[in-house]
């Protein structure tokens, strides 16, 4: 059965971090790119970030490129998102997709408020 769990949401004032995580399971996480992508309230997924299978490359949204960064680790299955700055514009539920069998996470939820 494919898994993707996300985790590390919560309640962050403006200028704060946190940092995400995508546990995967049942596919070959390490062979295929990954992807965030988020959802704010009463709008469409809006893509985030993307890093190829060696994590050797990534790709950024303009409205979080040098806030946010992705990275992986393949030996533990697992996507990353380092989310430094944070802006009320970012509040959105956060999920975690593969390229390869289109799968998706269920999100976890990101809310940026003072």
């Amino acid at each position: 059965e494919v898994q993707l769990v996300e985790s590390g949401g919560g309640l962050v004032q403006p200028g704060g971090s946190l940092r995400l995580s995508c546990a995967a399971s049942g596919f070959t996480f390490g062979s295929s790119d990954m992807n965030w992508v988020r959802q704010a309230p009463g709008k469409g997924p809006e893509w985030v970030s993307a890093i190829v299978p060696g994590g050797g490359s990534t790709h950024y949204a303009a409205s979080v490129n040098g806030r946010f960064t992705i990275s992986r680790d393949n030996a533990r299955n697992t996507l990353y998102l380092q989310m430094n700055s944070l802006i009320p514009e970012d509040t959105a539920v956060y999920l975690c997709a593969s390229e390869k069998g289109g799968f998706w996470g269920q999100g976890t939820q990101v809310t940026v408020s003072s």
